[in-house]
């Protein structure tokens, strides 16, 4: 019962910690990056916000309490530290700008963040079973994944049920794989780690 307390208490501090990381951090970060007109880091964010959508879909496939959230869930905190260090041509161009505190910043939260999903990935990775098992999917401890998207569409979304918001957030994450799809097999191969025309 204890133990099961615990994991209850760090999947809703990793829920917490996720909505400071990935969604208030950078969003602030962007508004700052527009008023102060810091173009590199403006482009770096929108790819990063495009990337973590990711983690968004993940959120409505788990309210629609389907198995493969858990899959995309994972996917997701791998992917997004990768989006902020990819470019290579953006990373030189931050490297090489004056000293400021929105640099400082920025450069602060990329690393928290690159820590922050890797951690996170450590933790998740043992639950990568209830995405692949029916019985798994049903345990206490697999549920307790869902139990924060849940509250979240009963805060946000009342009027609406989960089988409709799943079925929205399986037509994101195909639009998503596309995207991605798109860019890995054609676009990567063109352009490199240069992020020009993203």
């Amino acid at each position: 019962m204890q133990s099961s307390e615990l994991l209850q208490s760090l999947i809703w501090t990793d829920y917490r910690l996720a909505v400071v990381f990935t969604v208030l951090f950078p969003l602030l970060l962007l508004v700052w990056a527009l008023v102060a007109r810091a173009e590199v880091l403006q482009q770096l964010l929108v790819i990063y916000w495009k990337v973590s959508s990711l983690l968004a879909i993940t959120i409505y496939l788990m309210i629609a309490g389907l198995p493969f959230s858990f899959l995309t869930g994972v996917i997701a905190r791998v992917i997004m530290p990768i989006s902020l260090w990819f470019w290579a041509d953006l990373n030189e161009e931050i490297h090489e700008q004056p000293f400021s505190f929105l640099k400082l910043i920025f450069t602060a939260w990329r690393w928290a963040l690159t820590f922050y999903c890797g951690l996170g990935l450590l933790f998740q990775l043992p639950f990568l079973r209830c995405g692949f098992s029916g019985a798994s999917f049903t345990s206490n401890s697999c549920q307790m994944w869902l139990e924060a998207p849940k509250l979240f569409r009963q805060t946000f979304h009342a009027g609406f049920t989960p089988g409709f918001l799943g079925f929205w957030a399986i037509l994101a994450l195909v639009i998503y794989l596309l995207t991605l799809s798109y860019f890995v097999f054609v676009k990567l191969g063109r352009q490199g780690r240069s992020a020009l025309n993203q």
